[in-house]
């Protein structure tokens, strides 16, 4: 597959890669430092430098929060290259929006949205050593061979490394295009390759946030109200300021109240106290001394530019309880939604059933629970600003503190760390932001650390949400109408032209939303992990009460979505989807389980299926085994996927059994972990098997699309043990 030069620049501006080859093909020197490397050494790209030792230095663009991008993607530009893995180091790239564009950890989508730029910048530099070599040697080009970091010319028996060539090759004009390999010729793509990080992250090397110490550093932690719907009114900062190694105890506002935010400047509480002092035990204990007075706020307004939309959000003023907000949408099913998609004549469909089934399903909060509490240094001075720490979306970032600073981003420097967890809580970094705000008062450096109390009832929470599904068959047991009204507080869950929309020729899709004051935003694969846990819970209830096995059932239902699709909307290929269950069928020795729940789904560009076997004991449900198929298109390293997958499932069982947060007028019921119940170590599955489906697709994105399809499946395998259906998460509450 070529790449012409085209294409190449196109995929720099739209990727996580940044090739800016018009200003990275360039010579290190004494005049222009690149990354601070050796003089000597060549640099190809934003991707790639070589030195005369052969040494090849791998620039990894994205933020890695243990999803083993930063393995990943130096293995596919190394690949292209023919580089010696055993040669080649990985640096975490810091923000680089003049190189990189899109780095950040989002959608499951760094692999599939870098795939054709990360190869074309292995490609070319490869390309580039094989000119310089043919000028060299007065051969052609076309008789030179590269294999493990060195270049091959047959007829005359030369052989070079790369290093050699690689002052020689960053000379040479950009190639207007380069050959891609074929999948067959891949020799690092495909084979399980050892994180990089693997011996940092085992001998306790300072990989993380909150590991950062710099001279003269501060810590900081902030206080902020105890519920949803209050704000801060005074606070007695002369009640610590006395006590030992306390410097400082002023008001912080993140954001001005007439700032634009975008979305994922959500902060919760907007004016926070700032404490600042020497070390943090000083800090811890003055935070609980500190006495702080609140007040109700009244409803207020935030313009927000959501990716170019611009709208005005609607702050409701109140404090909020769980049980009457959940009471408000099991009301909300029953009424008529919003249409988002309506095939056919529901109501005929219903009227004319031989049977009809309908259920309701529930969710709660559910906190993020980063094992890595939120923290970030700062030092902001009046020439330049360095923030160090660990971010999903740096960029989106760095342009909000930029706006609240009124200082133009070229003044500010991000360096990314290692995340200890994001699952989209370190997309709304409002806590950097405070950082940076504190920095400017003491005029110093300093960290702010979040408590666990702080982190977890201090919001950016996953949505809570309600459904109501219908379903009607005719006499011969098939499915004629299926209809779904679902809704959240605060957002709607539903995606209207996933699957079964396309396969029944009845079907309606309602929602609403049901507004509050309690922030929420993205939690590993938003909206799907609910969609999905109700989605084929509700489609194991409907094949059994036609009468079918599970899987042939919805491989029925995939039939009539390829042969006699409905609408032209679905946003899902049928055969794909069938794929993974047929492989499921095939792979998953399901007849050998006591008690299967199956469910599949698709998001984020990729396809999963699930069985899981569980029986209860004692009461409690212990997971005997799982089986999990993929359709990811190329895998890029095995071990990673897995890892992936096996992470994905197990957080997906502990939110279906366990996760829960609820709220008594505005007050987070859970603050830690001793009250909000994770999955612990005895709990997880006593065995766990990963199996891909293989074919010739570009790679998608694996962090998320496991997650999803958990939910129905244990939901599914509880009906099966008990003999009752379970419609409200957390099943084990």
């Amino acid at each position: 597959m070529a790449a012409n030069r085209r294409f190449f620049l196109k995929q720099a501006l739209l990727t996580g890669g940044g090739l800016m080859l018009n200003v990275r093909w360039a010579l290190a020197s004494k005049d222009k430092k690149v990354y601070g490397k050796l003089e000597e050494e060549a640099e190809f790209n934003a991707y790639i430098k070589i030195d005369p030792d052969n040494r090849i230095e791998l620039i990894s663009p994205n933020p890695e929060g243990g999803q083993n991008i930063k393995t990943a993607m130096p293995m596919i530009v190394a690949d292209e290259l023919d580089a010696d893995w055993s040669l080649v180091s990985v640096k975490q790239a810091d923000l680089d929006t003049e190189h990189f564009t899109r780095q950040f950890i989002g959608g499951s989508q760094a692999i599939r949205l870098g795939w054709k730029a990360l190869r074309t910048a292995g490609a070319s530099a490869r390309q580039l050593l094989i000119t310089a070599a043919a000028n060299e040697w007065s051969v052609p080009l076309n008789e030179i061979t590269t294999k493990e970091s060195y270049l091959f010319h047959d007829k005359s028996g030369k052989k070079a490394s790369y290093g050699s060539f690689a002052m020689a090759a960053s000379k040479l004009p950009i190639p207007s295009d380069v050959q891609l390999k074929k999948k067959s010729d891949f020799s690092l793509i495909g084979t399980s390759v050892k994180n990089v990080e693997g011996p940092n992250i085992v001998t306790g090397k300072p990989l993380y946030g909150i590991d950062t110490k710099r001279p003269g550093m501060k810590i900081a932690m902030i206080v902020h109200p105890p519920a949803f719907g209050l704000k801060l009114k005074s606070f007695d900062a002369e009640s610590v300021l006395k006590k030992p190694g306390i410097l400082d105890v002023f008001k912080v506002k993140v954001f001005h109240e007439d700032q634009e935010q975008t979305f994922f400047d959500t902060t919760s509480f907007n004016e926070v106290v700032a404490i600042v002092g020497e070390n943090t035990w000083s800090v811890m204990q003055a935070k609980k001394a500190l006495k702080v007075n609140w007040e109700s706020f009244e409803s207020y307004k935030i313009q927000v530019d959501r990716f170019g939309r611009k709208s005005i959000k609607t702050v409701p003023a109140g404090l909020e309880s769980t049980s009457d907000s959940m009471s408000q949408m099991a009301e909300m099913v029953h009424k008529p939604g919003n249409t988002q998609r309506n095939d056919g004549d529901i109501n005929t469909a219903f009227d004319e059933a031989s049977k009809v089934i309908e259920a309701t399903y529930s969710a709660p909060f559910l906190a993020h629970n980063c094992m890595e509490p939120m923290n970030f240094f700062a030092d902001v001075r009046e020439d330049k600003i360095e923030m160090i720490g660990p971010l999903q979306k740096p960029e989106l970032t760095e342009q909000a503190l930029s706006k609240r600073l009124g200082v133009p981003v070229e003044k500010i420097d991000f360096k990314m760390t290692r995340l200890g967890g994001g699952y989209g809580r370190r997309s709304y970094a409002h806590w950097a932001i405070e950082a940076a705000l504190i920095s400017q008062k003491v005029k110093s450096p300093i960290k702010l650390i979040y408590s666990r109390e702080d982190d977890m009832t201090s919001g950016i929470y996953r949505s809570t949400y309600f459904a109501k599904y219908g379903a009607s068959l005719n006499e011969n047991n098939e499915l004629t109408g299926f209809y779904v009204n679902m809704g959240g507080n605060p957002e709607s869950p539903l995606y209207a032209n996933r699957f079964p929309a396309g396969a029944v020729k009845n079907y309606l899709a309602e929602d609403w939303e049901i507004p509050s004051n309690i922030t929420t935003g993205s939690f590993r694969a938003p909206r799907s992990n609910f969609h999905a846990a109700a989605e084929q819970a509700f489609l194991d209830e409907v094949a059994e009460a036609a009468g079918k096995d599970p899987i042939d059932f919805r491989l029925e239902l995939l039939r009539n979505a390829k042969d006699k699709p409905v609408g032209s909307n679905n946003d899902y290929e049928a055969d794909r989807l069938a794929g993974v269950l047929e492989l499921l069928k095939a792979k998953g020795n399901i007849k050998d389980m006591k008690n299967p729940g199956i469910s599949a789904y698709f998001c984020h560009n990729t396809y999963a299926a699930m069985a899981i076997d569980l029986e209860m004991i004692d009461g409690s449900p212990i997971i005997n085994r799982v089986v999990c198929t993929i359709d990811c298109g190329q895998v890029i390293n095995p071990d990673s996927a897995n890892n992936l997958m096996e992470g994905a499932i197990v957080d997906g069982i502990g939110n279906a059994l366990y996760g829960q947060l609820t709220f008594e007028k505005g007050v987070p019921q859970k603050s830690n972990f001793d009250t909000y119940r994770m999955i612990r170590m005895p709990e997880a599955p006593k065995k766990i098997e990963v199996f891909y489906v293989e074919n010739n697709e570009d790679p998608t994105g694996l962090g998320e699309p496991a997650f999803p399809p958990v939910f129905g499946a244990v939901a599914n395998a509880l009906y099966k043990a008990t003999g009752e259906r379970y419609y409200q998460q957390p099943f084990m509450a």
